[in-house]
């Protein structure tokens, strides 16, 4: 299984939003290198959802039940989405200054690619974070 990061401004699409839709795209992503991210993930990979814009903070986790696909908003087709379902709310949520703090996470995608809207997050790092989160693994 793989970790993952999706932000998203919570003004367009939040957690509350996520969960109320239960299995929903994740669309309109126009960055190649996060689309690469996307494609890469498989069935069954969990996801943290990140509020960010304002509240810059680990919400939920989202797990990826349809893997990519042509994204029909792309005029150009070069673009894809995913569907993923709320799992969990985060019991504490985790700030990204909390994030930046931990030595243990300097080398986390969400710290070196900050502008990036799907990210990768390696197992140590999604262990960690899930402890200060209050979540399972």
């Amino acid at each position: 299984m793989a970790y993952w990061l999706f932000k998203s401004e919570p003004g367009h699409w939040s957690w509350a939003d996520q969960v109320k839709a239960g299995a929903a795209e994740w669309d309109g992503v126009r960055n190649h290198q996060a689309n690469n991210n996307m494609k890469a993930m498989k069935l069954g990979d969990r996801g943290f959802f990140y509020h960010s814009v304002n509240e810059k903070r680990i919400v939920g986790v989202v797990e990826v039940v349809r893997e990519h696909y042509p994204d029909p908003s792309d005029a150009s087709g070069r673009f894809g989405m995913v569907d993923v379902k709320a799992v969990t709310p985060a019991k504490t949520p985790v700030t990204l200054d909390r994030i930046k703090a931990d030595p243990a996470l300097q080398e986390l995608a969400l710290i070196r690619q900050s502008r990036l809207s799907v990210l990768p997050v390696d197992a140590k790092s999604w262990a960690l974070i899930c402890g200060m989160a209050g979540v399972p693994r």
